[in-house]
């Protein structure tokens, strides 16, 4: 839901934004936006051949927040999102992955919210990929950037988002156009 752009106009969700900062840099990148609201890495996991039907530069893995919020073991999220990226590189090579780093929420407890964390921080690390550390960093927990139900951003917050993605996302982006 937080990639699929849930309770805001399809021009204010963080993938929107992206491919306008990616067209203003001139960049012939297209994004495309395969977020689906309450999907699980279970779920993701059996859509993965979807999502790559086409051609992919570079993928934003963005599953798990439905995962913690349901207090699904954070070894089977592992599990779910390295069988991703497996399907994922064995399909196109070259694929850049970054992977993006959710939270639990705190009422899971510490032992499950340090776990949960820790899911992001092991597949960057084993697959050598890069992280955004925190998607909603700025905006978690922030109630005037987020929807009434304390999840999902509101416009302001999709715009905090998109700078999360981009500052990791532009590294991979030809080095003159990035910095224009």
């Amino acid at each position: 839901s937080l990639t699929a752009g849930y309770g805001v106009e399809p021009e204010q969700a963080f993938s929107y934004l992206i491919q306008q900062r990616l067209d203003s840099i001139g960049l012939p990148y297209r994004v495309i936006n395969a977020g689906l609201s309450g999907e699980t890495t279970a779920s993701g996991v059996n859509r993965i051949d979807w999502v790559l039907r086409e051609p992919v530069a570079i993928m934003i893995l963005e599953l798990g927040g439905n995962d913690g919020l349901r207090g699904i073991d954070p070894a089977e999220t592992k599990k779910n999102l390295q069988q991703i990226i497996g399907i994922a590189q064995n399909k196109y090579s070259n694929i850049q992955i970054i992977i993006a780093g959710m939270e639990a929420p705190p009422n899971m407890g510490s032992e499950y919210i340090t776990a949960f964390r820790d899911v992001f921080k092991s597949l960057a690390a084993d697959n050598n990929l890069r992280l955004i550390p925190f998607l909603l960093e700025g905006v978690g927990g922030e109630p005037e950037l987020n929807l009434p139900d304390g999840i999902h951003p509101n416009p302001e917050g999709h715009k905090i988002v998109a700078d999360n993605v981009w500052q990791v996302l532009e590294e991979f982006l030809p080095e003159n156009a990035a910095s224009d």
